[in-house]
């Protein structure tokens, strides 16, 4: 199960999201960075299919997890920089 727990949209269309990955009632709190750049369509990888994470945390809490991410997923020149690393253009 995964829940979304922040999306914005960038400039150039893309959905920038913080996603939660464990289940509700579980510990630690595990989220990631994603950014979906075929955001309204359907994904290669079938109903459902989420783009890569560029960035994970686990935490004590969905607030503690948000806030460790939220400074990466709000400003695009971060994003863009994990989007580097990772070799995604």
């Amino acid at each position: 199960m995964s829940m979304t727990l922040y999306e914005r949209t960038m400039s150039h269309g893309a959905v920038v999201r913080i996603r939660r990955l464990t289940p509700d009632g579980t510990a630690p709190i595990r989220a990631v960075i994603e950014v979906d750049r075929r955001a309204g369509t359907q994904r290669a990888s079938g109903p459902g299919g989420h783009p890569p994470a560029l960035m994970a945390v686990e935490g004590e809490s969905e607030p503690h997890v948000i806030a460790s991410l939220l400074p990466f997923a709000e400003d695009d020149a971060a994003v863009a920089r994990l989007l580097a690393q990772r070799g995604v253009r």
